[in-house]
């Protein structure tokens, strides 16, 4: 027959598997710099969109005609965030793709302009990339409209 102690062990076990659980899915440690360092190791443009949400004009990126197979990562710390074979052209003038690599990137409210949008950000760094919408191609019928400047592209295996 169970004891309580049995029932202990057993809720501390959960607790314990709880715990490592949101560890092995919090993905990368945070990148946390001064503005300082931002400025230091972003151009004035790409600080602008990565940390204050600004945007790059449209069909400016060499980025939107990127073909070849690779990943597409943070300007600011690296982290992998699209894969080229989710990359389509939305005919918007930004980079678009219809999915993002994992857990690579994080959304919230953006009420600015006067409309409400989902914004797009490195899970690592919270650096804006952009945003996402609900117009997008299947398999998802999403499209992440991404900033070219926040972007570094790695040719190779996507």
């Amino acid at each position: 027959m169970p004891t309580r102690r049995d029932f202990l062990g057993l809720a501390l076990l959960g607790g314990a598997s709880f715990v490592f659980a949101q560890a092995a899915v919090a993905g990368p440690a945070r990148l946390t710099l001064s503005d300082a360092e931002w400025r230091r190791r972003l151009t004035p443009a790409q600080f602008a969109i990565l940390r204050t949400a600004a945007t790059e004009p449209a069909f400016t990126s060499p980025l939107l005609h990127e073909r070849r197979p690779g990943r597409f990562t943070c300007v600011g710390c690296g982290s992998a965030l699209f894969s080229s074979r989710t990359k389509y052209d939305s005919g918007t003038g930004w980079p678009s793709f219809w999915a993002p690599i994992g857990r690579s990137v994080r959304t919230s409210r953006d009420a600015s302009l006067g409309m409400i949008r989902t914004a797009v950000a490195c899970a690592r760094c919270e650096g804006h990339l952009g945003h996402v919408f609900d117009d997008g191609p299947k398999p998802t019928g999403q499209r992440y409209c991404i900033n070219g400047l926040a972007l570094a592209f790695t040719p190779g295996t996507a």
